[in-house]
């Protein structure tokens, strides 16, 4: 995969960007002329919402518009039905959770899932104020579920944001909320820009095109890695779940969720996406090195900028489905 490639879950493909058109975010409107003049619909894997044409890249995460014309818009038509066991959850103690994918007056078919970078679902856990970050997998079983071992840290309420791309449709993410009985220790703030941090020997710093976040332009951020303090070539590092870093993006008041993998341009990672809303925004990049998987944290204080952003009214360009 060439150029940032976006997922569910999360879970960023850094892409350069220098060679290749960038679409207009728009909602796709089927008329006659297009009919009449056999226009094909290319529309992005991850944010199906985002359309355009042949050689063309998403704004929201890079990756390359793909061939659509037969895929439905996913989007309101599928769902994922939540549970867990033991259906209260303790905190501190494993829970077993388990998600159903639905179609809408189907409830009884089962609903077939496409493998999106080596997994069927991402599942991406946060706790309210951001503090804490996981991503798991669930994994398919004969009653048409898909389980996985969880364990929440504190009471309080969480998100779950189910990344997945229904066979035959779109891309979806849900975001599910989960409660944790108890009293939920005090929030954290984030205030500050955290734009650098460690895992083990590994360092991870992203530098910002003109040294700030703003809405409405596309961002450009390089992604340095550093092992004992000396920069290494991102190609260095192992694949995880096909892509050699992942990124997701949430914002702190409305929870919005973008998921990008980043790829390595010059032993750099370079990030290229487009955020509409401004305040704060929680972020974690997972890689694999020494036999491990890495998570870093970071914080973007993203302002308002002056550009015009290509998203359309009621879609978040870092939502991920304005979910």
């Amino acid at each position: 995969m060439k150029k940032l490639a976006t997922i569910l879950f999360a879970s960023l493909t850094l892409a350069a960007c220098s060679d290749q058109k960038t679409t207009e975010v728009k909602e796709e409107k089927t008329t006659a002329a297009a009919a009449d003049s056999h226009e094909h619909t290319f529309r992005c894997p991850m944010h199906p919402e985002v359309v355009g044409k042949e050689g063309e890249t998403c704004p929201k995460c890079g990756m390359k518009l793909e061939h659509s014309d037969d895929a439905p818009d996913a989007s309101g038509t599928y769902f994922m039905q939540f549970a867990s066991n033991p259906a209260t959850i303790i905190p501190g103690k494993d829970v077993q959770l388990s998600v159903t994918p639905k179609k809408k007056g189907t409830d009884n078919e089962q609903v077939a899932l496409d493998v999106e970078h080596e997994k069927k679902i991402h599942f991406i856990l946060v706790n309210d104020d951001l503090s804490w970050f996981d991503h798991i997998h669930p994994e398919y079983t004969s009653s048409g579920a898909y389980t996985v071992p969880a364990r929440f840290p504190a009471p309080g309420k969480y998100k779950a944001f189910a990344d997945y791309k229904p066979t035959g449709g779109t891309h979806v993410v849900d975001k599910i909320d989960i409660d944790v009985p108890g009293t939920a220790p005090a929030a954290k703030t984030f205030t500050s820009e955290k734009l650098v941090g460690t895992s083990g020997a590994y360092t991870f710093e992203l530098r910002p095109e003109g040294g700030k976040f703003v809405t409405g332009s596309p961002l450009h951020i390089a992604g340095v890695i550093k092992k004992d303090g000396k920069e290494i070539d991102a190609n260095t590092l192992d694949n995880y779940l096909g892509a050699k870093a992942h990124f997701v993006l949430i914002s702190v008041n409305e929870k919005e969720y973008l998921h990008v993998h980043p790829e390595v341009e010059a032993g750099k990672f370079d990030l290229h996406t487009t955020i509409e809303k401004p305040g704060t925004y929680r972020g974690w990049v997972q890689f694999n090195a020494d036999g491990k998987i890495h998570t870093i944290d970071f914080t973007w204080l993203v302002q308002k900028g002056n550009g015009q952003t290509t998203a359309p009214a009621g879609h978040g360009a870092a939502d991920g489905h304005n979910h």
